[in-house]
């Protein structure tokens, strides 16, 4: 559940973010239904509703709602029943994606996160969120093939077996390391064969291996 007061500032926030990107309504509607400041560290929940990327620890930041606003709707999710995310962070943008897919998968390389992140979706009752702690770029194949799968972590390559969990049809969505440049590209599956589109330029933490016990 979320409050009155809650709704009213969320809504605030997902009206500025209309203002500099063209907001589909069920992702609007996304963005005013998560509780965002129960995302972010209680030092920083004064900025909980600003356009900015904050950080949470562990040299991890959770990213500006403006781009988790528009990373949702790059995913194109409607009728869509799953997704993987690569970096769950915070769990912000999971949650979001929560009101939108009837099941997120979500993984974290950095343990502690997850478990704090697995906290904020018990107590905010998103059930409908599934965790787990390893390197993401492994996926999750006991639950593939996925209809999307987001990275919210830059990465200079996908691995092979990302895109062999990926659905026919479905679509990959990654902040793409390109030169000094990150890219947002947008990876689609059509006959088995992977199609690329460039969507715009933007600034994610760099996925890394391993997993942090």
């Amino acid at each position: 559940m979320i409050d009155k007061i809650t709704i009213i500032k969320t809504t605030r926030m997902a009206e500025e973010i209309a203002k500099r990107f063209s907001i589909r309504p069920v992702i609007k509607d996304a963005i005013i239904h998560t509780n965002r400041e129960a995302f972010v560290p209680i030092a920083m929940r004064h900025n909980a509703y600003r356009l900015d990327a904050l950080p949470i620890g562990a040299q991890q930041y959770i990213s500006s709602p403006l781009t988790v606003a528009k990373m949702t709707q790059y995913l194109s999710p409607e009728g869509c029943d799953n997704v993987l995310e690569i970096g769950c962070g915070s769990g912000y943008q999971a949650a979001v994606l929560s009101k939108v897919f009837r099941r997120v998968f979500t993984i974290e390389r950095i343990e502690s996160l997850l478990l704090e992140a697995k906290e904020r979706f018990r107590h905010l009752r998103l059930g409908n969120i599934h965790t787990r702690t390893d390197d993401g770029q492994n996926g999750w194949e006991q639950y593939a093939p996925f209809d999307r799968i987001l990275f919210s972590a830059s990465a200079r390559s996908i691995p092979q077996k990302l895109f062999d969990q990926l659905r026919e049809g479905g679509i990959l969505l990654a902040p793409m390391e390109r030169g000094r440049e990150q890219i947002i590209t947008r990876f689609t599956k059509r006959g088995g064969v992977i199609y690329e589109d460039s969507l715009e330029v933007c600034d994610f933490v760099p996925v890394l291996d391993g997993v942090v016990r």
